[in-house]
């Protein structure tokens, strides 16, 4: 797998069953990447209060065994270092990670690790075991110990059962999907409850993370909501603690299609702007590239303000890119780059002079040979649609589709029918469009999802 993760397996013996109450006995953590062992750790600790009889029966630790040994203050340092990127890992993984959550608590320090639990993982990767005790996985993969409910060998086997599942998976991507829908949220916003995140829906939709004030603070978007979500709050990034530090709600809409999501995630973020979209808030499209004619009947580029731009041909982030653009081309098919307003000589433009341009400049090149190259060249320019069309998509429910129009040349709105509409025309279907305005990052994002996505369901009118 993998070794772009580390993985701390942890396994506590401890004097009972209750943080609150029991205290750690023995520890040990051994450093996993995925692969192989890269580092362990074990301690007895001295619990500084009496092992009951009944927990020596079943571990072996007894009181004579820990009186020298070290407090857990006097480790708790190297404990820290140890698991250091790490990942949280054990077998029944809350009653370890609450164990020392609350050992560190006491000693005034808050500890957060992103956690997996073996026994989730080995539930998904063999769906067909009747137990998935520590005891009975090691039976079933032959595992040899040899002190069970011993801390070394216990965290031991349980790298053993992680290795498997790991192997038991397809492929790296298949491992890196399996641990990230089963990392445990062990930090949420203050006002975000497990519960919450547990009930959002599995679906393809458009999610928003407000603020206490009511304020969207981001707006993001997923075929899989949920799973998204809890991507979110298992990472560890400054974006990450930020939303830690701000999200108060989270809501969401359904779009069944995932293009849906795309536009209607484009079009809220330039809407709302929310201060934590921030690269794709300053992402606009100020420009636009159109087809013009000069005096001479010559077919030229002309760059204007987008705003102004009836038929644009493609969209900027600057003056400069567009500009910069067009050179490009007129270089690629000897276009006069005083025709197209890039040149300002009074007479012939600098390319006449090193015969890379055919003298239109001057008249030597008439209009209708110029007019051919220049209608070859705008392969390379022409970002928009040139015909009408409707792209069908699944909708949010198994009977209904999704329908997306594109007239006079862009992207103009979706919306939702039910199938048995589907058997109406182009203009009962053109009924169910919420239109918007036109939007070059929408024209773009449609155009890259169709020559991204194979089979869509496209009705030419």
């Amino acid at each position: 797998m993998a070794k772009e993760r580390l993985y701390a397996i942890v396994d506590l013996e401890t004097t009972g069953g209750l943080p609150k109450r029991d205290k750690i006995t023995e520890i040990a953590i051994i450093l996993f990447d995925g692969e192989r062992i890269v580092d362990e750790y074990q301690s007895l600790i001295n619990p500084e209060r009496s092992i009951p009889y009944n927990i020596t029966r079943i571990t072996g630790i007894s009181n004579e065994m820990v009186v020298d040994a070290p407090k857990f203050y006097e480790v708790a340092k190297e404990v820290i270092e140890m698991m250091e990127g790490a990942i949280f890992v054990a077998h029944n993984v809350r009653f370890d990670y609450q164990f020392l959550r609350h050992e560190f608590r006491s000693l005034g320090y808050t500890f957060t690790k992103r956690n997996l639990c073996t026994v989730r993982l080995s539930r998904k990767a063999f769906p067909l075991l009747k137990s998935y005790s520590l005891g009975n996985l090691i039976r079933y993969f032959n595992i040899d110990v040899e002190n069970r409910h011993r801390a070394y060998d216990d965290a031991w086997a349980t790298t053993i059962v992680l290795e498997k599942i790991f192997k038991a998976q397809a492929s790296n991507d298949d491992i890196k999907d399996l641990v990230n829908d089963s990392l445990q949220l062990t930090k949420l916003p203050q006002s975000i409850s497990l519960e919450d995140v547990e009930n959002l829906p599995e679906d393809c939709g458009v999610y928003y993370f407000t603020n206490a004030k009511g304020y969207v603070i981001y707006v993001g978007k997923s075929i899989n909501i949920k799973k998204r979500i809890k991507q979110h709050f298992s990472k560890h990034t400054k974006k990450t603690d930020k939303l830690f530090q701000k999200v108060a709600d989270i809501s969401y809409e359904i779009t069944g299609s995932e293009l849906a999501s795309l536009l209607k995630e484009s079009r809220e973020i330039k809407d709302i702007q929310p201060e934590i979209n921030k690269i794709q808030k300053t992402n606009l499209y100020n420009y636009a590239v159109i087809r013009d004619k000069d005096k001479s009947g010559y077919d030229r580029y002309k760059v204007v303000t987008a705003a102004k731009a009836e038929k644009a041909l493609s969209y900027y982030g600057s003056r400069k890119s567009a500009l910069n653009h067009i050179e490009m081309i007129g270089e690629a098919f000897q276009l006069c780059p005083k025709i197209n307003n890039l040149d300002k000589s009074r007479n012939t433009c600098f390319n006449y002079e090193v015969q890379k341009c055919q003298g239109a400049c001057i008249g030597e090149e008439p209009p209708y040979l110029y007019n051919e190259r220049f209608e070859e060249s705008l392969v390379l320019v022409n970002r928009l649609f040139e015909e009408n069309f409707l792209v069908m998509e699944e909708g949010r429910t198994i009977n209904e589709k999704a329908v997306f129009l594109v007239e006079d040349g862009h992207y103009r709105g979706y919306g939702y029918v039910d199938g048995e509409d589907m058997a109406y025309g182009i203009e009962e279907l053109k009924e169910a469009i919420k239109y918007e305005q036109k939007n070059p990052e929408a024209d773009l994002i449609l155009r890259n999802y169709m020559w991204s996505t194979e089979n869509l369901e496209i009705i030419h009118f």
